[in-house]
């Protein structure tokens, strides 16, 4: 499974626009419902309970908020290019505009752990980071990430 499989073209957001880590939840929140059409709030709800046992700001600029959802049967990505940096509680204290969604089926198991790490690696290629954050256009990014990804597989 590669980046690409988890992202379609209407999942790539840019810009963004969050004055916070709650807010930028559930403007992601309710991309995905329109997405996945799983509801709303729960969605946002299972994100909100992920942050709640740590950020999941990995530094860099970069969060991968995550969750498991009953009623989806593959993993779905979402991806954000913050207009300005939001507060997420990094571990290394930096604000975050690349924010990656991953929603899973309730029992993923390994393979959400898989995709996690696989979103990590992409996102945190310096060349490819740096090409996202000038990129302003939705299709533009989709095509940088699916092009690493390619190129990763």
């Amino acid at each position: 499974m590669t980046l690409i499989d988890l992202l379609t073209p209407a999942a790539v957001i840019s810009p963004l626009r969050a004055n916070g880590k709650k807010q930028a939840l559930q403007e992601l929140a309710q991309h995905a419902a329109m997405i996945t059409g799983l509801p709303e709030r729960e969605l946002f709800e299972a994100l909100l309970q992920r942050e709640r046992l740590g950020s999941t700001g990995i530094g860099d600029g970069i969060a991968i908020p995550h969750g498991r959802m009953p009623g989806i049967d593959r993993l779905v990505g979402l991806f954000a290019r913050a207009e300005k940096p939001v507060d997420f509680d990094a571990l290394d204290g930096q604000p975050v505009d690349i924010i990656f969604v991953l929603i899973a089926p309730e029992g993923a198991g390994a393979d959400h752990l898989k995709a996690l790490a696989r979103v990590a690696r992409v996102l945190r290629n310096h060349a490819v980071l740096e090409q996202v954050r000038k990129a302003r256009d939705p299709a533009a990014i989709y095509a940088i990430l699916a092009e690493s990804a390619a190129k990763a597989a």
